[in-house]
C-alpha cells in the first residue's frame, strides 16, 4: 500500500512539474506595440495581452475593472515608463497588488528606460496644453527605438523564466535583424522626401520625423490636447499653403472631418495614420504597420 502510495505522489509531482514547466508567461501590455513586440519575442512561450484597443488614445484609456484582473496574475507587465499612461495605469496597479510586476523587479518592463525622449519641456504649466514632463512618450514610431524595447523585453523574459533565456534571445535577434533590413528599405522609400514637411493632428510623430528626415512640426492642435479653433486652423492652412505642404496625417480617435477640411482649402491630402499594430487594415505586426505607414506617406508625398 504504501509503495503504491509513493507512486501515485510521484506520478502527481511529475504531472506538476511537467504543467509548470508548459506554462506559458502572462504578459500583459499597456498598448499594443509593446504587446505586438512580446509576441515577437516571446513566440509561443507567452500570452500576451494588450489593455489598450489599437484605435484608443493612449491618453485616455478607460480603466477597466478586468484590468485589474490582468495585471493581478500577470508575470511581466510592460509600459511606456514616459508618462503616457499616467492617467488611468497608477490606480489599476494599486488595486492588483502584484509585486512581480513592481517598477524594478525582473517582471516590469518600463520600455522609455534608456531612451533618450525628445521634446522635453524646460516649464511645464496647464498653459503650455497636455504637456509630458519627461518628454515625447510617442517613441515607438521609431523603429530603431523599437530594437531597443525589444531588447528590453528579451532580458525580462529570460529573468522571468531561465530555462527559455536562449529562445528568448533568439526571437529577438531575429527581430533586429527584421528591423535592420527593412530600415533599409523604409529609408530608400521615404528618402526622396527628406526635408519635407507634414502636417499632424496631435504631437505624436516626432520621433518617425527624425527618423525619416521630415519635418512634423504644424499641429491641427493649437496645444496638444487642446482642440483646434477656427483661428488656429486659418494659420495652419497658410502655413501649409506658403510652405507647399501636401499631407496631414490623422490617427483614428481624432475629428478627420476637421482634417478634411483643411486639406479642402489647401490641396492637401488627409492620410490615415496610426501608432497601434491593429489600428490599420494589414497591420497587426510592428513591422506591417511601419510598412503600411511608409507606404501611405510615400504616396500621399509624390
Amino acid at each position: 500500500m504504501k509503495t503504491l502510495i509513493r507512486i501515485f505522489l510521484s506520478a502527481a509531482l511529475s504531472a506538476i512539474v511537467a504543467t509548470a514547466a508548459q506554462a506559458k508567461l502572462k504578459v500583459v501590455a499597456t498598448l499594443p506595440d509593446f504587446a505586438s513586440l512580446a509576441r515577437d519575442v516571446g513566440g509561443d512561450k507567452v500570452e500576451v495581452s494588450s489593455m489598450a484597443k489599437p484605435t484608443e488614445d493612449p491618453h485616455f484609456v478607460d480603466a477597466r475593472p478586468s484590468f485589474v484582473v490582468q495585471l493581478r496574475s500577470a508575470d511581466v507587465l510592460i509600459d511606456g515608463g514616459a508618462e503616457l499612461e499616467i492617467g488611468w495605469l497608477p490606480p489599476l496597479l494599486q488595486n492588483a497588488r502584484n509585486s512581480k510586476i513592481e517598477v524594478g523587479k525582473p517582471g516590469r518592463v518600463q520600455a522609455s528606460e534608456g531612451v533618450r525622449l525628445m521634446n522635453v519641456p524646460t516649464n511645464v504649466t496647464r498653459a503650455a496644453g497636455d504637456v509630458h514632463a519627461l518628454g515625447n512618450p510617442h517613441f515607438m514610431t521609431d523603429p530603431i527605438i523599437a530594437k531597443t524595447v525589444a531588447q528590453h523585453i528579451a532580458q525580462s523574459f529570460a529573468a522571468v523564466d531561465p530555462p527559455n533565456a536562449a529562445y528568448y534571445d533568439a526571437n529577438y535577434k531575429k527581430f533586429e535583424a527584421t528591423i535592420n533590413a527593412k530600415l533599409q528599405e523604409w529609408g530608400t522609400a521615404m528618402l526622396p522626401f527628406k526635408g519635407q514637411s507634414v502636417v499632424a493632428y496631435h504631437d505624436s510623430w516626432v520621433y518617425f520625423a527624425h527618423r525619416f528626415g521630415l519635418n512634423i512640426d504644424v499641429f491641427l492642435e493649437p496645444k496638444p490636447g487642446i482642440p483646434p479653433s477656427p483661428s488656429h486652423l486659418a494659420e495652419v492652412i497658410e502655413k501649409m499653403k506658403a510652405q507647399k505642404i501636401k499631407a496631414i496625417i490623422v490617427e483614428p480617435f481624432h475629428d478627420r472631418k476637421i482634417a478634411e477640411k483643411v486639406a479642402s482649402s489647401t490641396g492637401a491630402k488627409v492620410v490615415d495614420f496610426a501608432q497601434y499594430p491593429g489600428a490599420l487594415p494589414n497591420t497587426d505586426t510592428y513591422v506591417k504597420l511601419i510598412d503600411t505607414l511608409v507606404s501611405r506617406l510615400a504616396a500621399a508625398l509624390k
